[in-house]
């Protein structure tokens, strides 16, 4: 007999509980991990631990994230399934992050995988909200890794995102910005997108009114010039 998706998201975050510890809360809030909800001091490794078994079961994903823990958020985004990811859940899980952790597994675990996955970052680039602002940024840095196939010119009409970004003084704001771009000039074979990102780096390095672009220029473009296409 099948578990609802009610009853296994209760007995996962059981487990979740039973194998929490206090001081990893305290690592995690050390390196800027500090949501709103609860939080139980688990690992990655747990976590994809406990996923395995509940790949693709978008029902338990949707169950999962709607309990106020921490992990049971990063969990959801292991065993979403991207086929069954509409624009609207998008938002409206987009719309709940509340660190940066949770933030960047959607978006590297499932966000990435559907098919509106460019399109949002276009409508997220412009977000107010910190988190909402920085999926945007994490999506892209997570796309130009992933979609190996697709062309060049996707990932250079989004560079104008990075750049008007690249001035949020927010702390995940401008990380995950930074990691966009070097992402975007890292992307295998593809003299093209190195040359473009390092001539933003550039740019932005020599940006005479924001220390976050300055930041973020420097820190992409001392990362390409390190590792020109080979």
């Amino acid at each position: 007999m099948s578990i609802a998706p009610s009853a296994l998201a209760v007995a996962l975050i059981a487990e979740l509980r039973a194998i929490g510890d206090p001081v990893k809360v305290a690592g995690q809030q050390r390196y800027g991990s500090r949501p709103r909800n609860e939080q139980l001091g688990c690992t990655i490794p747990q976590l994809r631990a406990l996923a395995r078994g509940h790949r693709r079961d978008q029902a338990l994903a949707v169950a999962l994230w709607n309990y106020p823990v921490h992990e049971a958020h990063i969990l959801a985004s292991l065993v979403a399934d991207p086929r069954q990811l509409t624009p609207e859940q998008m938002d409206a899980w987009c719309a709940g992050f509340d660190s940066w952790d949770v933030c960047d597994q959607m978006c590297v675990n499932a966000f990435c995988l559907t098919p509106h996955a460019f399109a949002k970052v276009r409508a997220w680039a412009d977000r107010e909200p910190e988190f909402e602002r920085r999926a945007a940024f994490a999506l892209l840095a997570a796309l130009a890794v992933h979609r190996k196939q697709e062309p060049d010119a996707t990932f250079l009409e989004l560079l104008p995102l990075i750049e008007r970004a690249a001035t949020d003084e927010r702390n995940f704001v401008k990380k995950a910005v930074n990691w966009a771009l070097r992402q975007i000039g890292k992307r295998r074979g593809s003299p093209a997108c190195y040359a473009a990102a390092l001539a933003l780096a550039e740019k932005l390095a020599a940006h005479p009114a924001s220390a976050s672009a300055r930041w973020v220029g420097n820190d992409a473009a001392r990362e390409l010039r390190a590792r020109p296409p080979g």
